[in-house]
């Protein structure tokens, strides 16, 4: 993490300490799965909501993001909501210099650690196994799409994102602080 993560980050523990860890920590958690059920896709819901807490603005967060949905760009590939999770970890902990190795395996192993949680919690991190359905082919969209599993399942997935997330950024914090 940069002296500037560190920066941002204490400015929501100041947050914190005036609401409430596990209130801010909520409120989060709550902001990204509110977005995505206003129509965002997983990995905008994760990445506009963290984002700014970590140097990137929210518009840019959402058009960043906005290619990963659906398995990245409803390919059926890794869910939205873990990829927004990985541009998270990425600002909270990437390297930003070539000769920086040490922060880049970091970064890795705090990705590792994510997907390792995800994938204990539900089985898969695959977008058509987490639904039950390959959205990738028009009849597994149509069916998705009947059955409601972009505003029944996805916003289940968002909020377990969030909550790894918050579960990292409290290490980050506690390790930095």
């Amino acid at each position: 993490m940069h002296d500037g993560d560190v920066r941002v980050l204490r400015e929501g523990a100041g947050q914190q300490a005036k609401g409430g860890e596990a209130a801010l920590k909520e409120r989060r958690v709550e902001e990204a799965v509110k977005r995505h059920q206003s129509g965002f896709g997983c990995a905008q819901a994760i990445l506009a909501t963290y984002g700014p807490e970590l140097g990137m603005d929210r518009e840019t967060a959402l058009k960043v993001a906005g290619g990963f949905g659906s398995g990245m760009g409803r390919m059926a590939g890794t869910c939205g909501a873990v990829t927004g999770a990985y541009m998270v970890i990425g600002l909270l902990h990437g390297m930003t210099r070539a000769e920086d190795q040490r922060q880049k395996e970091r970064s890795y192993e705090v990705v590792h650690r994510f997907a390792e949680t995800f994938r204990r919690r539900h089985g898969s991190l695959e977008c058509r196994e987490l639904m039950g359905v390959d959205v990738s082919r028009p009849e597994g969209l149509a069916v998705a799409r009947q059955r409601n599993i972009f505003r029944t399942v996805c916003p289940g997935y968002v909020r377990d994102a969030a909550e790894i997330l918050e579960e990292i950024l409290a290490e980050a914090m506690k390790h930095r602080g």
